[in-house]
């Protein structure tokens, strides 16, 4: 054992490297863009069945019979599943409000609706006995919008409803209703000088996450489950199968396996409890992959809504008032519907100051798709809103629509209308000012000297309908307010593991979690921060299961926050801890072991001074540190159910966008040439990945900008377009240069001062680039997304 007898300095090429603020590279990068990652998709089991799912052809309907004779009577069928089959008392889940059958039961209540399951020895087979299948329907009339939702004599989409919005909601068809008054919305509407009302209608966007829901259910020998599977949030999942499966939760073993993305999109479940239910029936491990037209029918979508907005202001540009309702159209269950109406009452104000509101949000239940949790989470919709009044207004008053919104802006110490303040800080117009101060690209790209034209740069692309007659360039700024983590009184906290012992003649940590990596670059962050308290190079990142405690769900933008805090907070306990054990070792050899402030850097103890007063492997020898601890962000409260007023949300975010398109006004084809941003993020804990995560929210919400809707046929509420070749998203041609300008002003309440990033650039980008298409072209355009025949009037 080596003991140091005089501290020396510590030399720069000992301290540890990758740590927090360093532009790590994500350990699982190179495996997916080469093909060899491992997702949920390609699980596979020595004997393994397939599950597969039938779903409803109708939208709304009585189930009269169901025959699975044919289906059970085919050749390499094992088992084949209705309602009647689950195994116990407990037949519905939901994230908040259980409202969901496993199976249906008695009705169907939107287009795709799980009625039965078969496991098979090939896919194939299970596919076509599910196909045989027959089920008789009565058709009911459906339920689409808030006129056939809330007319008194409307067909009630759940029936003696019981759940705890029930009570305060005018009509059981609302699913939940979130009012926010504060000062006289009406008295100060009377002293504007300008007043401007819109209605705006925002489409319903899928996640389009390219790995579609996957996972593999093996049964095991304690009569328990072993599920492996995509999800964001492994012991919500847990909570919500074990009581269906008649399982304590120590018995319903779930791992996470590779998520191929998410965006809200798998926090509900999809196929874990049928593959559950198929495993422990048949004895053999199951597997159920959907394809991409199921996949469009397995997961909630973001919610379409229609919103009405009113504004005033005095003649020299201050904002007086504001007035907003807000329908979300939640679809046949409640999945996040409660949380969303939360999300969009208290957000519909955007980053202004305005002292006189008056807001109402609801949620319907309708025969609709099913709606719940997006990236951006009710905050999209009111943002695409309130920042089309914001060039209203900055017109009627001859202002530029820039300095009228930084003449407003909301800044650190504004008083919200919840009644919240903001305690860190709000640099709104800060990143309105570096969006505009952007060089502008140049105009006419397309054109170079003595070539033909490239149509990649123009509207239209390589369909090559246009060399540039008829195209107008414009231009369009927006900028949004999100919060970060969960609110409203959630108990949001996370769980870390960390580990410390000697391998190999070497200092390693261990870090293990439940969080879901879904692409955010969770267990890159991870490592960061135990290089960063720990010291040591080599940092295991411990596959997300539930045998550690829960980490929350991989949303809201709450996961470095959250699961980053605990991490952090276990790595101090373990750092603590080792420092105990030194000192008892080595605490007589320097007084600075008893006076000094001790790190852990580059595998050393050292003095905040640098000077090295051990080696970690020999304070630690053969003994392993080992804790694990729970973290909480500072508690919210809800919103009062009258008023809305409450400190509702523990942080928000901000972030500002400038578009540059080109128009083609006679076809009516749209091309982004520039879509910057600045944003705020407190601490970026890896660069690369903060612009990585603010380049790709952009590229979502410009994709529900000019082409991503899922279309729902208002007479039958059956969907229209299951399909990538009918449901369009951006790609590499469509997706234009997006620089991002990141500031990082700390929020003092936040481990490092970080600030979640990944929702609020997918806020004010499609406002951004509707603006821009209205200056090109004119027209009010009160829609996402803009389609051509919105532009040419065809």
């Amino acid at each position: 054992m080596g003991v140091t007898g005089s501290p020396t300095n510590i030399q720069q090429g000992t301290r540890t490297k990758g740590g927090i603020g360093e532009s790590t590279l994500r350990p699982d990068g190179i495996l997916k863009v080469t093909g060899e990652f491992a997702y949920s998709s390609d699980m596979w089991h020595e004997d393994m069945l397939w599950g597969h799912t039938l779903r409803s052809t109708v939208a709304h309907a009585e189930i009269v019979s169901i025959d699975i004779s044919q289906a059970l009577a085919t050749p390499g069928v094992h088992a084949v599943l209705t309602y009647d089959d689950l195994p116990t008392s407990v037949k519905n889940y939901g994230l908040e409000i259980q409202d969901t059958p496993v199976l249906a039961h008695g009705k169907v209540r939107h287009h795709g609706e799980p009625v039965a399951l078969v496991a098979a020895d090939h896919p194939e087979t299970a596919r076509r006995a599910a196909a045989k299948i027959r089920i008789d329907y009565r058709e009911l009339p459906v339920v689409t919008d808030e006129a056939s939702a809330t007319a008194p004599d409307a067909i009630l989409i759940h029936e003696g409803r019981n759940d705890h919005h029930a009570g305060h909601v005018p009509h059981p068809n609302i699913v939940h209703r979130q009012p926010i008054v504060r000062g006289d919305a009406d008295a100060a509407a009377a002293r504007a000088d300008v007043v401007v009302s819109g209605e705006y209608v925002f489409g319903m966007q899928d996640q389009a996450f390219l790995g579609p829901e996957s996972g593999l259910a093996v049964p095991a020998e304690d009569g328990g489950v072993d599920l492996y599977v995509a999800t964001q949030w492994l012991h919500s999942d847990l909570r919500q199968i074990a009581p269906v499966l008649g399982l304590p939760e120590d018995k319903v073993r779930m791992t996470l396996s590779g998520v191929g993305g998410a965006f809200g999109g798998r926090e509900d479940l999809s196929m874990q409890i049928h593959a559950c239910l198929l495993a422990l029936r048949t004895g053999k491990p199951v597997k159920i992959v959907y394809n991409r037209f199921e996949s469009f029918f397995g997961h909630v979508h973001r919610h379409p809504a229609k919103l009405w907005y009113e504004h005033g202001a005095t003649r020299d540009g201050k904002l007086t008032h504001m007035k907003c309702r807000i329908v979300l159209d939640g679809g046949a269950y409640a999945s996040a519907s409660p949380a969303v109406v939360g999300n969009a009452s208290s957000l519909s104000v955007g980053p202004y100051v305005i002292d006189d509101v008056d807001i109402e949000a609801i949620a319907l239940y309708t025969n609709n798709p099913p709606c719940g949790a997006m990236r951006g989470f009710g905050a999209v919709q009111a943002c695409f809103a309130y920042e089309a009044q914001m060039d209203k207004l900055a017109a009627e008053l001859g202002m530029d629509p820039v300095e009228f919104r930084q003449l407003n802006a909301m800044e650190q110490g504004t008083l919200l209308p919840t009644g919240q303040v903001v305690d860190s800080p709000a640099p709104v117009a800060e990143l309105l000012r570096r969006v505009k101060a952007r060089p502008l690209p140049p105009e006419r790209q397309w054109e170079v000297a003595g070539e033909e034209a490239d149509v990649r740069a123009l509207p239209g692309g390589l369909s090559n309908t246009t060399h540039g007659e008829g195209v107008v360039r414009g231009i369009g700024y927006a900028v949004g307010l999100k919060n970060v983590g969960f609110s409203e009184g959630f108990d949001d906290y996370s769980t870390a593991r960390v580990r410390m012992e000697v391998v190999g003649g070497v200092p390693v940590a261990t870090v293990h979690t439940a969080m879901a990596e879904v692409g955010q670059g969770g267990v890159t962050v991870h490592a960061q921060i135990a290089r960063t308290e720990l010291g040591v190079a080599q940092v295991t990142i411990q596959p997300a299961d539930t045998r550690v405690g829960s980490a929350g769900s991989t949303s809201a933008s709450r996961q470095t926050y959250v699961t980053g805090g605990a991490v952090k907070h276990s790595c101090e306990a373990v750092r603590e801890k080792v420092l105990e054990i030194g000192r008892r070792k080595f605490g007589t050899y320097h007084p600075a072991w008893a006076t000094a402030d001790l790190l852990l850097e580059g595998g050393k103890v050292v003095t905040d001074g640098g000077e090295v007063l051990a080696d970690l492997v020999d304070v630690l020898e053969d003994e392993a540190v080992d804790i694990e601890l729970e973290w909480r962000h500072r508690p919210t409260e809800a919103f009062d159910l009258r008023t809305g007023q409450g400190n509702g949300h523990v942080q928000y975010s901000f972030a500002a966008h400038r578009a540059v398109v080109e128009v083609d006004t006679e076809l009516g084809l749209v091309k982004v040439i520039e879509l910057a941003c600045a944003q705020d993020v407190g601490k970026a804990l890896n660069p690369l990945s903060v612009v990585g995560q603010i380049q790709g929210g952009t590229t979502q919400g410009l994709g529900v900008a000019v082409m991503e809707e899922i279309i729902v046929d208002p007479k039958t509420a059956k969907v229209r377009n299951p399909s990538f070749t009918d449901y369009l998203i951006p790609t590499i041609l469509d997706t234009p240069t997006i620089p991002v300008d990141v500031l990082e002003l700390a929020d003092d309440h936040a481990p490092y001062g970080l600030r979640g990033i990944g929702e609020a650039p997918t806020l004010s980008s499609t406002p951004a680039v509707l603006a821009a298409i209205r200056d090109a072209t004119g027209l009010e355009l009160n829609r996402t997304p803009v389609r051509p025949e919105h532009l040419t009037g065809t």
